[in-house]
């Protein structure tokens, strides 16, 4: 006989004050906190190489890149730590959050896929500001670069090292081979 497990309810503000202590980093969804786990050194690469290009591509202009520990707010009571992400925000917001994401990146893997996939897609989508989506596959060489298209939506894959990609929200082109340098994909066994 299984029991129904009681959810505790947590405040924005309170889990925002303790995102401020903890050692680990939550995401939260409605009044729910979820832990995340740490990450491959596959993905470390893949978002430390978009990062890296972003930084230098970006400069000093108004928008900024950031990478894993920025907090997204995508709705009153919905934020997520992308692996990275493009805002443009005005001065004199919060420090430890953004509100007007361009463009974000998240780097998926099997325990991810499902909700980057469909949960934070859905949830990401319904920003206003945000123009592009990315996934990157850490174990195959895979960019999915989701557009805004009006009201709509398009899909491009890329999954060739010498396939160029545009970030057009950030006028931003780079090669697969870019984003996936120094990264050691497994082998795949063919029988």
């Amino acid at each position: 006989m299984s029991q129904r497990r009681h959810k505790t309810y947590i405040s924005v503000a309170d889990y925002l004050a303790g995102e401020l202590e903890s050692a680990v980093r939550h995401e939260y969804v409605g009044g729910e906190v979820y832990a995340l786990a740490g990450a491959s050194d596959r993905h470390n690469r893949i978002a430390g190489n978009i990062y890296a290009r972003l930084l230098r591509h970006l400069g000093d202009g108004p928008c900024e890149p950031f990478i894993s520990d920025m907090k997204i707010k995508v709705a009153p009571e919905v934020f997520y730590y992308p692996d990275v992400v493009v805002t443009c925000d005005a001065e004199g917001g919060d420090a430890y959050f953004r509100t007007e994401p361009r463009l974000i990146v998240e780097v998926i893997s099997p325990s991810t896929e499902r909700i980057d996939r469909h949960e934070k897609m859905a949830a990401y989508k319904s920003v206003p500001s945000l123009e592009e989506y990315a996934l990157v596959s850490q174990d195959e060489m895979r960019v999915e670069v989701y557009r805004r298209t009006g009201s709509d939506w398009e899909v491009s894959v890329f999954t060739g090292a010498e396939d160029e990609l545009e970030f057009a929200s950030v006028a931003l082109s780079l090669s697969v081979a870019e984003i996936y340098r120094n990264v050691r994909l497994p082998e795949v066994n063919e029988g």
